[in-house]
């Protein structure tokens, strides 16, 4: 899970955007506007919609590898995710920034389960609304879950790329910082899932295999036009953060260390 490259929306979707916001905005008070919210993003949101179709196009663009999920890079994300819960915060039911693309055991299980840090306290307040619950604003606090639009998810956390496929927290971090990284990992499921730790394995190798290649054409001199191509592949392959921690963890693992001491150029990749 990395920072997502921002893009900014076509003229006339975002304009369209903006003015489906307006119309929830409108309504009287907040229960309204959740249930308007709700009902115009499902109406909104569908094949042949011209600013959903921008909107997906836009983060399909942004999405790692062949359109992998905002989260777990691993599936295929067909789903718009708001990262803030429509029915929890509708003034972010179409904000362009609240969107990513996500795949569907990602965003299913998170859903509408969010997480706010109480001002006064530091503490953990579960703002998600129960079913048949009053539909009432959610407690004030900044948001527990890590936002891949505006934050660097490797600030909080980090891949174990030796041995287990695993995130946890950063070490060094504060309190706060690591109990949000807790609670990222732990509401996206990011380690529950056996598949994930092994495509994040098999991901590892695959970078590894193609940095040996690439120092061995190098080496051999072959066209910059071959080894551009490999560099490519690189950047442009799935599961990024696994590459986001070989080239930060380098210099401590042992499969690493004189690979990248050999090709220094591929930490600027």
């Amino acid at each position: 899970m990395i920072q997502w490259p921002n893009r900014t929306l076509p003229q006339h979707a975002q304009k369209t955007l903006d003015q489906y916001q307006i119309s929830v905005d409108a309504m009287a008070d907040y229960e309204q506007r959740v249930a308007r919210a709700k009902t115009d993003f499902e109406r909104y949101n569908c094949k042949g919609n011209k600013t959903f179709d921008a909107i997906k196009d836009a983060l399909t663009k942004m999405c790692s590898g062949a359109q992998r999920c905002a989260y777990c890079e691993d599936s295929a994300a067909d789903e718009v995710e708001h990262v803030k819960p429509k029915n929890l915060y509708p003034e972010a039911a179409f904000v362009w920034l609240n969107y990513v693309y996500a795949c569907g055991p990602c965003n299913g299980p998170k859903s509408n389960h969010y997480a706010v840090i109480d001002p006064n306290t530091g503490a953990c307040i579960d703002v998600t609304r129960k079913r048949k619950a009053p539909v009432v604003p959610p407690h004030k606090g900044a948001p527990m879950l890590i936002d891949p639009r505006t934050e660097d998810p490797c600030n909080w956390l980090r891949l174990d790329i030796e041995n287990t496929f695993c995130f946890s927290p950063c070490m060094g971090i504060g309190p706060v910082e690591h109990e949000r990284a807790k609670y990222t990992i732990d509401t996206l499921g990011l380690n529950k899932r056996t598949y994930l730790r092994k495509a994040r394995e098999q991901a590892f190798m695959d970078y590894l295999a193609l940095l040996k290649q690439y120092r061995s054409d190098r080496d051999q001199r072959v066209s910059l036009v071959k080894l551009r191509s490999i560099e490519k592949h690189i950047r442009g392959r799935g599961h990024p953060t696994v590459w986001s921690e070989m080239k930060r963890q380098h210099d401590v693992v042992s499969s690493l260390k004189k690979l990248f001491r050999d090709v220094p150029e591929a930490l600027g990749w």
